[in-house]
């Protein structure tokens, strides 16, 4: 499985769920220490920079991870929001964020661990009572649980992104199809 931390999902808090792959099958963890949730902050662009984070960062994380997913999810099935799930999110919004600083080469932004997600969980609530609610889609990856904002014309977009599942997914058809016409022919 890749390390590289994927951002296609169209906001922080939705990349942050995603961290956790494959949900419904082998569940690959992203956060497996204090070090790649800090590369996560940072490759994300949410932070320039983060103090070294301990084990109860990466836990912390976790919570507010599943907890930004569970609310994603019930907001993108119109169903209730789960109150442990909102406190949990809420809990880390309400911690003061990184603030970013001007320097003479330009903008810096140095955090905590829990400066830093807090900024990740301020995008939840922006994003779960913002406009783009109804743009909430799944990946049509069934091994991908990725969910992404649909922006595209006409909302048909169907992957998370091409190079992620959309290549995998139409390759394989087209291998399906190849398959199946070879059999048919015989």
């Amino acid at each position: 499985m890749n390390l590289d931390h994927v951002f296609v999902c169209g906001n922080p808090a939705l990349d942050f769920a995603a961290t956790l792959r494959a949900r419904r099958s082998v569940r690959f963890e992203m956060f497996t220490t204090p070090a790649r949730l800090t590369a996560w902050y940072v490759e994300s662009g949410l932070v320039d920079a983060v103090s070294p984070g301990r084990e109860a960062d990466v836990e912390q994380a976790r919570a507010v991870r599943e907890a930004v997913y569970q609310l994603v999810t019930a907001r993108r099935l119109g169903e209730e929001y789960d109150r442990a799930a909102l406190a949990v999110v809420n809990d880390a919004a309400r911690k003061p964020p990184a603030v970013p600083q001007l320097t003479p080469s330009g903008r810096w932004t140095q955090a905590t661990p829990e400066e830093a997600l807090s900024l990740v969980a301020r995008h939840a609530v922006e994003l779960l009572s913002g406009e783009d609610v109804p743009l909430l889609k799944e990946c049509g990856n069934p091994e991908c649980t990725r969910t992404y904002i649909d922006r595209s014309r006409g909302t048909r977009r169907q992957w998370c992104g091409m190079e992620s599942c959309g290549n995998k997914i139409k390759a394989a058809a087209y291998r399906a199809r190849k398959k199946s016409a070879h059999t048919a022919a015989r």
